[in-house]
């Protein structure tokens, strides 16, 4: 007799440490403006060391992965839609075996804080190639990149085991 394998199940819930925080564009006659990040509105440990920007396009999905230390800083601003997926595998976390799904972008700018050890992954789900910012508390590969990436990526492993609908 053969055993199925036991894949993980998860819980639509809230995220422990997860912060998202809704942007508001300012518009004028130039154009618009959002402020992605500011000192006074993130705690200290989690104020960026560097950024970049990435683009998606259509129907693609970059991740699941999570890192040891760093939390993620994204914002989602457009010019298209992302659905977020974030996994609570945290052993000692309160909302373990949780997973939050929200869309953001275009249809809601939206800053989101990730921390350590939350796995997450993206798909653009809109018609044109998007943008998504990233600002991480972490720099990547450490000072003058000579360190190793602080990042855990399960892109190869079974889409079972992180379920992106």
């Amino acid at each position: 007799m053969i055993l199925a394998e036991a894949y993980p199940t998860y819980t639509d819930g809230e995220i422990e440490g997860v912060q998202i925080r809704n942007l508001k564009s300012h518009h004028d006659n130039r154009g618009w403006l959002i402020e992605i990040f500011r000192h006074d509105e993130l705690d200290q440990d989690l104020w960026p060391v560097m950024t970049y920007v990435s683009s998606t396009l259509p129907g693609v999905a970059r991740g699941p992965h999570e890192h040891v230390d760093q939390t993620d800083g994204f914002a989602f601003i457009g010019p298209s839609d992302f659905r977020l997926y974030l996994w609570d595998t945290r052993e000692g976390s309160p909302t373990k075996g949780n997973r939050k799904v929200v869309t953001l972008g275009v249809s809601r700018p939206a800053a989101v804080w990730i921390p350590p050890g939350v796995v997450h992954a993206y798909r653009n789900v809109g018609t044109e190639p998007g943008l998504v910012f990233n600002a991480p508390n972490r720099l990547y590969a450490g000072w003058g990149k000579k360190e190793k990436v602080d990042e855990i990526r399960h892109e190869e492993a079974d889409p079972r085991m992180f379920p992106m609908d």
